[in-house]
């Protein structure tokens, strides 16, 4: 049977082949630790877990919510940037809640894409900035993550060849997977390059309060003239470590911001309101909070640098968020970061994320997640000394195993 159009154009998801292989050797009994998935495993602080349970104890918050955030909520928002980044904002004009960031970002896609709309996007990224465009019919154009000049080469590059003009530019600081960090000059020369060539710019800032060097990442949003091109996505995941109350934002420009508002009121109706209140609550009220889990997502980072340099495998030190990039291994590089990504599995009982599912540009990378605690982060890299003592041996038998399954 012929497969739908819009899943036609997805390609087969690289991080699932990955799972199989993690859920099966668990089956088999395997103790596989897994630094694959950005899953925070870190309670939620018990005080906004309190006031979920205080909220939901009255009937009327059963019904249902607002799909753009109870008032109280996108309030809290507006406080927040204006405590963080001196960014004030019009909670009914310029703020929306969303499911996750994730789910806000592939509803701005719906808003604002038109069949053939070329998008610039950056490679390796999280792969809802590419396919929440694919998915919606647009085009997406590659262009370097890298922070630099290099950036603003690429991007010339895309727009002289890109034809029609790009409409959309997307950005991701700190970036999910590589962990750069954006500073404001970068985005001010975004933006004057955006509103000159009359671009959108959506930039996702999921990970702001997950740094780890003294200058916290900055905002889109205090450059001059970002609030006429501008929407920037933020969650309640990371930041409080929330991840499966998904609870996000979009803010920025009025007319975006109106735009997905629209869309989701057909989608939608909000999530439950007690986790609205206890989201709204959680940036009132929770800050304290927030310093505790960046100085564990710290100390795990400095544990997995050291531990796996002593086995042998350099891992750059992040700034922030709670991925390292960490680049494969000269010896096993000629595989592939899937291939090298199940080897772990099989060899070391340690699973990663192939750095291909990233986008074509991050195959000689993986990204491990700090989502363990410091103790296991340890054991990891006592089994990749012991996988890392015979790298001839096994790069010999998988490229074996790889070209009979070729032929």
């Amino acid at each position: 049977m012929q497969q739908f159009h819009k899943v036609r154009r997805l390609p087969p998801y690289v991080f699932e082949q990955v799972n199989r292989l993690k859920a099966s050797a668990r089956a088999a009994g395997a103790d596989i630790i897994d630094l694959g998935m950005g899953n925070p495993d870190l309670p939620t602080p018990q005080s906004i877990v309190d006031k979920l349970c205080e909220a939901a104890q009255d009937p009327r918050t059963h019904r249902y919510s607002a799909s753009k955030g109870i008032p109280g909520l996108r309030k809290a928002q507006a406080g927040y940037y204006e405590r963080r980044f001196g960014v004030k904002l019009d909670p009914e004009t310029q703020v929306v809640a969303t499911l996750g960031s994730k789910e806000g970002f592939a509803n701005m896609a719906q808003a604002i894409t038109a069949p053939g709309d070329v998008v610039l996007v950056p490679n390796p990224t999280y792969p809802i900035h590419s396919f929440g465009f694919i998915m919606s019919g647009g085009v997406v154009r590659s262009i370097t993550a890298e922070p630099d000049q290099s950036f603003f080469t690429a991007l010339e590059r895309a727009v002289r060849h890109s034809i029609p003009a790009p409409t959309v530019l997307i950005l991701n600081y700190p970036s999910n997977p590589t962990a750069q960090v954006a500073d404001l000059d970068f985005y001010a020369d975004v933006v004057a390059y955006a509103r000159k060539h009359d671009m959108i710019v959506l930039s996702d800032l999921a990970y702001s309060e997950i740094y780890f060097e003294d200058r916290p990442p900055p905002s889109i949003l205090q450059v001059a003239g970002a609030m006429d091109i501008a929407v920037e996505f933020t969650s309640m995941s990371k930041t409080f470590s929330m991840p499966g109350w998904r609870m996000g934002f979009a803010v920025g420009n009025e007319r975006l911001i109106a735009a997905l508002a629209r869309v989701k009121s057909y989608l939608d109706y909000g999530a439950f309101t007690p986790i609205q209140v206890a989201s709204a609550f959680a940036l009132n009220n929770a800050e304290e909070a927030v310093g505790e889990i960046r100085s564990v997502y710290k100390s795990r980072r400095d544990v997995l640098v050291s531990s796996f340099a002593r086995a042998g495998w350099t891992v750059p030190e992040p700034p922030a968020t709670m991925f390292a990039w960490a680049p494969i291994p000269e010896q096993y590089r000629s595989l592939g970061s899937l291939e090298f990504a199940k080897l772990l599995i099989e060899k070391a009982d340690l699973a990663v994320s192939p750095g291909v599912g990233f986008g074509e540009y991050g195959d000689e990378h993986v990204r491990i997640a700090i989502v363990e605690n410091e103790q296991r982060i340890r054991q990891a890299a006592r089994n990749l000394k012991r996988f890392l003592a015979t790298p001839d041996e096994t790069v010999h038998n998988v490229v074996q195993i790889s070209t009979h399954r070729q032929s």
